[in-house]
């Protein structure tokens, strides 16, 4: 079953560009794996998460800020396709 991703964000933040982009870009690469990617407009300030399954594996506030997307990728990879490769977004052992 392909993985669902809603990306929760503030949009008094002026964060939906933001969300966009990133959407864009797990779209992308994981065009296999993706059922859809939501973008959702937060009702809290401040917000900006990153479900998978409904699974929240990723907060701005929880994690210390955002993240760069190559890090983002890595965490997706890891949740829905542990062996696929990232290509030059890899981590480096």
């Amino acid at each position: 079953m392909k993985a669902s991703i809603t990306i929760e964000y503030c949009p008094k933040c002026h964060w939906l560009l933001r969300a966009a982009y990133m959407a864009q870009e797990l779209l992308t690469t994981f065009e296999a794996e993706l059922a859809e990617v939501t973008l959702r407009p937060s009702e809290i300030a401040g917000r900006y998460t990153l479900f998978i399954n409904k699974e929240p594996v990723y907060d701005r506030k929880r994690d210390g800020g955002f993240k760069e997307i190559k890090e983002i990728k890595q965490l997706v990879r890891d949740h829905i396709a542990p062996g696929k490769s990232l290509g030059h977004s890899d981590r480096k052992d």
